[in-house]
């Protein structure tokens, strides 16, 4: 039943696909090789289950999107006071790479820009860069679930062309914001910026947030929900630089992009996003990225302020009603993250059971890819040789007036589908 997520991912995919829109990088030299066609869409649940379309296998560097992870890092090691006093959470309306500080506290604006980030770098404890560094990439690959490896030659090309933030460190250094030496912080903050990762990887460190700190697949918690907390809240506010209020209104949910080509994407408790596609808009925001995270927030009901009830969301019981029938009750609020585990669950149970009855009588609301989703269920049951039912009563799943055009049963009782059930075995 995975396979009805499957689709749901693939076809959103596949409507942006042909948008040739925007630009690669190049102001990075080596950013400029990436191949414009690639696009590819992840999807981690919060148990760690990874759906992947299109070039979802496809490494790049992770730019800015490392951002958010040194911030956390830093908050995780030094704490928040230490942290606030040299870097401000507010949006700045300014380009990412904008040479600027606060007017009147003479720090950098927010985490998620240059000035900020590179601030953020300084603050991870280390007596080397080398053992600074290797704190952060420790971190990421923690959150990544697996040890990230670094593109040399993008490293090389950034250092090379790295004037502007330069320009920004020494800045920050003259304000008393940086402590050390600004190159040897920027050496770090290029080779961040230059550890490749997939979309794959991405919707696991965005699982590893949404899950407050711990990572989904190692069952390790990487840091502290205070510190998620923290962090989520500067990426709604900030993490899509200029663009980000309309990323808010449209998508909902915290978000970071970065110039390589990725956007990661949090729904906190819920589920991890991570895309690629290298084609550039004029705010360094991914084309395709930020499209297909509008389809999938509208289609699924992803928007942050539409989910706050989505944890009470799951299977109330299951039990064996007679030989081979099992039934599934549900209740609460079901939307996309929770029937997702629905139907996952009821899968890799599959060989427990002939007939799956999925009673819905406590369902409280649903959305259409939820309805959609439980809709589907027997068609994949009956490739297996099995059946499911739904147990509806109040129509609140299916309206009456709409069953006739799903493959789904569905009746008003579950006497009634235990009986029909009971047929089905015998034959």
């Amino acid at each position: 039943m995975a396979e009805l997520v499957q689709q749901y991912l693939d076809q959103i995919r596949d409507e942006h696909a042909g948008d040739t829109e925007g630009a690669v990088a190049d102001y990075i030299p080596e950013l400029a090789n990436a191949d414009p066609t690639e696009f590819g869409l992840s999807l981690s649940s919060s148990d760690g289950f990874v759906y992947e379309s299109g070039d979802a296998a496809t490494e790049f560097t992770i730019q800015s999107i490392s951002k958010p992870f040194t911030y956390a890092l830093a908050l995780d090691q030094v704490g928040q006071d230490v942290v606030d006093a040299k870097i401000g959470v507010e949006p700045s309306g300014e380009a990412f790479n904008e040479i600027s500080v606060d007017d009147t506290t003479k720090r950098p604006k927010n985490p998620m820009i240059n000035a900020g980030a590179i601030a953020a770098v300084s603050l991870v404890p280390g007596t080397t860069p080398d053992e600074r560094f290797a704190r952060i990439h420790e971190f990421y690959s923690r959150c990544a679930g697996r040890k990230l490896d670094i593109d040399h030659d993008v490293y090389a090309s950034e250092k090379a062309t790295g004037s502007r933030n330069r320009a920004i460190a020494y800045m920050l250094q003259s304000f008393g914001v940086l402590d050390g030496d600004p190159d040897e912080v920027l050496d770090v903050y290029f080779r961040q910026c230059s550890l490749r990762v997939t979309s794959t990887d991405l919707a696991r460190m965005a699982t590893t947030l949404a899950r407050g700190g711990v990572n989904p697949c190692t069952g390790r918690r990487v840091t502290d929900s205070a510190v998620v907390q923290r962090t989520l809240s500067v990426m709604v506010t900030c993490g899509m630089y200029d663009a980000a209020g309309d990323w808010v209104s449209a998508v909902g949910m915290p978000a970071k992009s970065g110039v390589g080509g990725g956007i990661v994407a949090v729904l906190p408790g819920q589920l991890g996003i991570g895309v690629y596609s290298p084609l550039l808009d004029a705010k360094g925001n991914s084309v395709r990225g930020v499209r297909v995270c509008r389809s999938l927030s509208a289609r699924l009901g992803l928007h942050f302020l539409t989910v706050t009830r989505e944890s009470s969301s799951t299977i109330r019981a299951r039990y064996d009603l007679c030989e081979g029938v099992r039934v599934y009750e549900l209740h609460g609020d079901l939307l996309f993250a929770g029937a997702e585990q629905v139907l996952r669950t009821v899968e890799n149970e599959r060989g427990d059971y002939d007939v799956a009855i999925l009673e819905l009588s406590r369902i409280d609301d649903i959305n259409g890819a939820a309805r959609n989703m439980l809709a589907g269920l027997r068609t994949d049951l009956t490739a297996m040789n099995k059946e499911g039912f739904l147990v509806d009563p109040d129509h609140k799943v299916m309206p009456a007036d709409t069953r006739q055009g799903h493959h789904a049963i569905v009746f008003d009782s579950l006497d009634d589908a235990v009986q029909v059930a009971k047929e089905f075995r015998a034959g």
